[in-house]
């Protein structure tokens, strides 16, 4: 009857990365993840493909929230101030509480190729869909290209950052600090071409 329990899918992800974490992703299997919460392998697979996915399956609502802000910015709202709405929004995914199990996370994926190159996957399909996001309210393809490329650039760098040793600052904190660093590279590659056309 445990399997039925309410949180189920939780206790699995938490079981989870206690393993990956203390024995190693590739030396974890489907049944000790299941055995550490008293459920069945069979059960695990109802709620997951497999045991990256475990790692991986919170980015799924993330990439809904990107999305739902990208399409409920402003009609007048240019791409960057699109993307910075779409940034917000994302930081609210990860509060506080979400900070240990980020860092935790983020050791395991760093320890493994396989892994990190998931990731990247998980990463580029984020960049892709928001840009056809962008695309669907009129930019530009360039345009979309350059603010999605942009957007997931900023993310990546700050969370990083927030799952740093010692951070404390929100991830949202962190972001407009990394978007004022892009807007200061961006000046700077802007008087660059300046100068080439002069």
């Amino acid at each position: 009857m445990a399997r039925w329990e309410p949180g189920t899918r939780e206790r699995l992800q938490a079981a989870a990365l206690e393993l990956y974490v203390t024995k190693g992703f590739e030396q974890t299997t489907v049944e000790e993840i299941a055995r550490a919460v008293g459920l069945t392998e069979r059960t695990f697979f109802r709620h997951f493909a497999d045991k990256r996915e475990v790692l991986f399956d919170p980015q799924h609502g993330l990439q809904q929230g990107f999305l739902d802000a990208v399409a409920a910015a402003p009609a007048d709202a240019t791409p960057l101030e699109t993307v910075a709405s779409a940034l917000a929004t994302a930081a609210g995914f990860f509060d506080d509480e979400r900070r240990s199990w980020s860092r935790r996370r983020q050791s395991v994926i760093a320890a493994n190729p396989a892994l990190q190159e998931r990731e990247l996957l998980k990463m580029a399909a984020l960049e892709t869909s928001v840009a056809q996001a962008l695309r669907a309210r009129g930019v530009e393809e360039r345009a979309a290209a350059l603010a999605a490329g942009a957007c997931i650039t900023v993310f990546g760098v700050a969370f990083l950052q927030w799952i740093a040793d010692g951070e404390e600052r929100s991830l949202a904190d962190i972001q407009r600090e990394v978007m004022g660093e892009l807007g200061s590279v961006a000046a700077g590659l802007a008087d660059v071409v300046a100068a080439q056309r002069g």
